[in-house]
């Protein structure tokens, strides 16, 4: 066995709690979407399978485990565990780069960006994923059957046509009737041609901010991403947007908007987007640091700006977000409560205030008073959005929990005109 075998380590993983047979295990999986497996651990095997840092060797191991239990498991026995984590995928060991290296080159070279989500979060073929976004707009939470576009006598929105709207990056099936609260009202208020679309990078990326040229297909069909506006604003941001690309190959917080603008606009008019992720604010919530600190992220806010204030196109910015995230699932060591779950909107609400009054500072303060407690998933994207958007006061739409006493999350629908 290999020197990473002997000291294995485990990537970065995401933990949860889950019950096997009656008896409470942990399950691990890969956030990054690397490898498909679902490892369960029951608890003995979690107090050996947390040793796996890199830094503790087989034999440590097991005079670790004989301290804590009076005996241990076999070497070999250890060895097999080890060998079973690796050919899953989850060990950072020389197979592992093997694999990220063909799953990255294979996304690389890919013409598209394919359909990360089709046939799992939404249905696979289009007839189908129709019937069922229909759905949300007639589900009893939701707002009724979407409408085109209300026209004045111009020809142009009776309304102030949208300059921006936050939507939900939930599974489709918990958050379904706030997409729709969402999307109706871009179906109403919105002629835009170009959709910026700013999504949360869940697991993380050295780049504040990841761009990709490659069109997003869905069962829909392929959504063109805007080569022009990207090039410009490159240019004007000075770093390579396209550093971080292989961000967007499983994220599902572009995707699940780029279906819903597919669904409202595919057959009724061409339309363009930006798809763009953005991860920087947990980190300056944690250190209690100002938002911008990292010189990149308002050089890339300004030139986002100036780049929409350049276009020639009818823009509109569109973040995919969620907000809270409460519960044992997440970290949290009890289970939601009705009262928690109160105190959470509760604090959601204070923060959204600042949201529609599109004050980022005052966004980023309310997000961060409780030293990000709550997870708040969409932190960057919003931020981003605050920043980007003109001074304008936006309208909070809808605001839902799913709650879920092991896992609840937030969201909601706003619209900016």
């Amino acid at each position: 066995m290999s020197e990473s075998g002997e000291r294995p380590r485990l990537r970065a993983l995401e933990a949860f709690p889950v019950e096997q047979e009656g008896r409470r295990a942990v399950a691990l999986r890969d956030p990054a979407g690397f490898t498909d497996h679902v490892a369960v651990l029951p608890i003995p095997l979690l107090d050996l399978v947390s040793l796996f840092d890199g830094e503790h060797s087989i034999a440590e191991m097991q005079e670790i485990f004989r301290e804590r239990h009076g005996q241990a498991p076999t070497a070999e026995q250890i060895r097999a565990i080890v060998t079973q984590m690796d050919d899953a995928g989850f060990l950072d060991s020389p197979r592992f780069a093997e694999r990220q290296r063909q799953i990255d080159e294979a996304f690389h070279e890919s013409p598209v960006r394919p359909a990360a989500h089709a046939g799992t979060a939404y249905a696979g073929e289009a007839q189908g994923l129709r019937a069922q976004l229909d759905s949300f707009f007639l589900h009893r939470e939701g707002p009724g059957a979407r409408r085109s576009v209300l026209l004045g006598p111009d020809g142009a929105p009776a309304a102030a046509p949208l300059s921006g709207l936050i939507a939900p990056h939930i599974d489709f099936h918990r958050g379904g009737p706030t997409y729709a609260w969402a999307y109706r009202e871009l179906a109403e208020r919105s002629d835009a041609d170009l959709f910026i679309i700013l999504g949360t990078c869940h697991v993380g990326m050295p780049d504040p901010f990841a761009a990709t040229l490659k069109p997003y297909e869905t069962p829909l069909g392929q959504a063109r991403a805007d080569r022009d506006f990207l090039e410009a604003l490159g240019r004007r941001y000075g770093h390579d947007l396209l550093a971080s690309e292989g961000a967007h190959r499983i994220e599902h917080s572009v995707e699940f908007q780029v279906v819903m603008l597919q669904y409202l606009f595919g057959d009724r008019r061409p339309f363009t987007i930006v798809p763009l992720l953005a991860s920087f604010l947990h980190e300056a919530v944690w250190r209690r640091s100002d938002p911008e600190a990292d010189p990149r992220v308002p050089r890339f806010i300004e030139a986002l700006g100036e780049t929409m204030a350049a276009s020639a196109r009818r823009v509109c910015l569109v973040a995919g977000v969620d907000l809270a995230h409460v519960g044992p699932r997440f970290g949290d060591v009890a289970p939601n409560t009705e009262a928690l779950l109160q105190d959470v909107e509760r604090q959601d609400r204070v923060m959204l205030r600042a949201v529609t009054a599109g004050d980022p500072l005052g966004f980023f303060g309310a997000a961060s008073l409780d030293g990000d407690a709550r997870r708040i998933c969409g932190l960057s994207p919003i931020y981003t959005f605050l920043r980007a958007l003109p001074a304008v006061e936006g309208r909070l739409l809808r605001y839902t929990q799913w709650p879920d006493p092991e896992g609840a999350v937030t969201f909601c629908a706003a619209a900016f005109p």
